[in-house]
């Protein structure tokens, strides 16, 4: 698959089979982040790879917790909001039980740790579809980075004081009856293009 059809054809998965990635397909997806250019050259992202089922659920919990105790307002983003309302049911997994998160954190004092971290999430979403992986990319743990109890809870998991999560995303094989990713491109509707000549 050559660069082009990586990226028109990548789709969000949103439900993955019980079976974890293989360790080299996950090299070549955290090499294809890391590679990722960043502004300076600065490299500061701090790549975080979450497979233990233990350590996702407690960050399926803490999540689910933190935003039950939000209130939805009239202008709150939609995926906030849906975030909010599935959290106070009960029922919230913002992982959708995908076997590998990858958190992305950078410096919280360094003015391009968002366009830094998204464009090494897209580098690993690109790679991921290569791979005829399953991608989502997750802003959850970005919307909670100042959250006490998750701070607290990276901070253990190895994030410095200096860090704060900025994104994240998630891999696995998608949970299709062809075990392949969705790849027929969605409508542009947007994103429009304007020439200048």
């Amino acid at each position: 698959m050559n660069a082009y059809d990586a990226i028109v054809t990548r789709r969000s998965t949103r439900n993955y089979r019980p079976v974890q990635i293989e360790q080299e397909q996950l090299e070549k997806i955290l090499t294809a982040g890391r590679f990722a250019p960043s502004g300076g050259n600065s490299q500061s992202c701090h790549f975080f790879v979450i497979q233990n089922p233990e350590v996702l659920q407690k960050l399926v919990d803490m999540t689910q917790e933190a935003f039950s105790k939000m209130e939805v307002q009239e202008n709150t983003y939609r995926s906030l909001k849906n975030s909010i309302l599935a959290s106070k049911k009960g029922n919230y997994r913002f992982c959708y039980n995908a076997p590998t998160l990858v958190i992305v954190a950078n410096q919280k004092e360094y003015g391009n740790h968002m366009a830094d971290t998204a464009v090494a999430i897209e580098n690993m979403m690109i790679e991921a579809n290569a791979l005829h992986l399953g991608s989502c990319y997750i802003n959850q743990l970005n919307w909670l980075n100042e959250d006490p109890a998750l701070k607290a809870y990276m901070q253990e998991l190895g994030m410095k004081e200096t860090e704060r999560v900025y994104g994240s995303v998630i891999l696995g094989y998608p949970a299709t009856e062809n075990q392949m990713p969705e790849r027929t491109p969605l409508e542009r509707k947007g994103n429009e293009v304007t020439y200048i000549l």
